[in-house]
């Protein structure tokens, strides 16, 4: 059977097409086993004694992670230094940090495998490290994503991410936008249970708020003046501020909840039966706070042959 010239030309083309476009690979939790097994214990290592040397850094780092994947995906751009981009946006500003953590761990990594593993990737592990390390839950973190080339725009993250102002309705639907449901929402907004929060972002509250429990609100004030101190700082949960527990949600029936976002999830509305749950079954919120963060941490992730790996994650080289 002869084949013609036009299937010769249907052929050729087709074969330029799948050698041309990236691959839609899949992230795998084996995805370094071969090229770099030691990757995620060399990880490990280095986020543990940076938890260890300050234990704020553990908060600090999920919230990195959670930054990151909700603007552009979780491609480590938020790690690129760039002044105009996300990290200029108002809920970036001066309170996200831990860059110089993950640009350790991953320098770490890079000295025993060199081009390997991405930034988003150990991004992804540092903040599942952290919260382990201070007493919350493990999960099996999908790897294989890879870095963008580019920072987001300031624009973009003030548009995708969650403000400490939103209402309840602001946040379901902000997190539905990412395929996050309610559940996923008031799971990953336990994060709060470790970590402070800066006096510009609880100061309307604190002063002159019906929804607040006095005392609460007279302690907080104690640092947090109507006017100057926007830098000061007060811890989320004041119960265990440093240990990843249900505390945050057994805050919030009492009217001490630190942020206007925190205290929105149990007012009367369609959240209050999982802050509630969560408060009884500590468990389920670990498991379910877990499976949130697998959840988040899939978002329009960079894999196959799209972005590249940094070889350091503060530039793109």
């Amino acid at each position: 059977m002869k084949i013609s010239s036009n299937h010769y030309y249907y052929f050729a083309t087709v074969l330029a097409i799948l050698l041309i476009v990236p691959s839609d690979a899949q992230l795998s939790s084996t995805f370094y086993d071969s090229t770099c097994p030691d990757a995620l214990s060399t990880i490990r290592t280095s986020i543990r004694q940076a938890v260890t040397d300050e234990q704020r850094m553990a908060a600090s780092l999920v919230r990195l992670h959670f930054h990151d994947c909700f603007v552009q995906g979780c491609d480590a751009s938020i790690l690129l230094e760039d002044a105009s981009g996300e990290r200029a946006a108002l809920q970036n500003g001066v309170s996200v940090r831990g860059f110089e953590v993950v640009e350790a761990a991953k320098q770490a990594v890079e000295a025993i495998c060199p081009g390997v593993v991405s930034c988003a990737d150990v991004l992804a592990v540092a903040a599942r490290d952290a919260t382990e390390a201070v007493g919350g839950p493990s999960w099996t973190v999908n790897l294989g994503r890879r870095d963008s080339p580019a920072a987001a725009s300031r624009e973009l993250a003030q548009n995708d991410l969650p403000r400490f102002t939103d209402s309840l309705q602001a946040l379901i639907s902000n997190f539905g936008n990412k395929n996050l449901n309610e559940r996923d929402m008031v799971a990953l907004s336990g994060s709060h249970t470790i970590g402070q929060a800066r006096c510009v972002t609880f100061r309307d509250r604190i002063y002159g708020n019906d929804s607040i429990d006095p005392d609460f609100a007279i302690t907080r004030r104690r640092n947090c003046p109507q006017s100057g101190g926007d830098g000061n700082l007060a811890p989320l949960d004041e119960v265990t501020p440093n240990e990843f527990d249900n505390n945050y949600f057994r805050n919030l029936p009492q009217n001490r909840g630190l942020l206007e976002s925190d205290q929105v999830l149990f007012s009367g509305g369609s959240s209050d039966s999982i802050v509630q749950e969560y408060i009884n079954n500590p468990d389920r919120f670990s498991s379910d706070f877990a499976a949130a963060m697998i959840k988040m941490g899939d978002i329009e992730p960079l894999t196959g042959g799209a972005g590249s790996i940094r070889s350091t994650c503060g530039s793109n080289n």
